[in-house]
């Protein structure tokens, strides 16, 4: 859990590696931005890293997976970067169809997280108005801005909303350096 938020508990999702912490998620980078995509096993990731790609590549922008299922992070220069885990590199799971190939890039630096979440009980979906403490969050020492999606089958059609967000935070960066 980081310090600024509360961020979805993944049993057995963290290992360290010789060239950095392996996690379990998904990576993608539209444009310069790289996102990280967290959640529990099924809340789909891979889903919403496929449908990420397409819907911003439709939009004549550049996406391309970094990688899936396990992720190599390093922090360096108060940055993150993101790294397709060696076994696996261009791999993506896709529900019921089996392991895809698609091109991707060899690293990324991480400018923003989404985290697929379970809404609480009894809500269809996730708090409209989140406390400014989950708009953040730590990984590795770097502060990034976040957004909690409701995963585990709850996706709809959220590319609109994390493609915003992604711009928001590729602009952010460009700003800082």
């Amino acid at each position: 859990m980081s310090r600024s938020g509360t961020v979805p508990r993944v049993e057995g999702s963290v290992r360290l590696t010789r060239v950095g912490l392996s996690i379990h998620a998904s990576v993608v980078v539209i444009g310069e931005a790289g996102v990280l995509i967290r959640g529990d096993s099924g809340a789909g990731k891979s889903s919403l890293a496929r449908r990420l790609i397409e819907t911003a590549q439709a939009r004549g922008l550049f996406a391309r997976l970094v990688g899936d299922d396990r992720i190599v992070l390093a922090a360096a220069g108060g940055r993150l970067v993101a790294r397709p885990h060696p076994a696996i590199p261009g791999q993506i799971e896709a529900r019921g169809r089996g392991i895809l190939t698609m091109a991707h890039e060899p690293a990324a630096p991480i400018r923003c997280v989404i985290d697929l979440v379970r809404p609480p009980p009894g809500c269809g979906e996730l708090t409209r108005l989140p406390d400014p403490g989950q708009l953040v969050c730590e990984v590795e020492s770097v502060m990034l801005p976040r957004l909690a999606l409701a995963g585990y089958g709850k996706i709809t059609a959220p590319e609109a909303e994390a493609l915003a967000f992604v711009g928001d935070c590729a602009a952010r960066g460009r700003e800082s350096g």
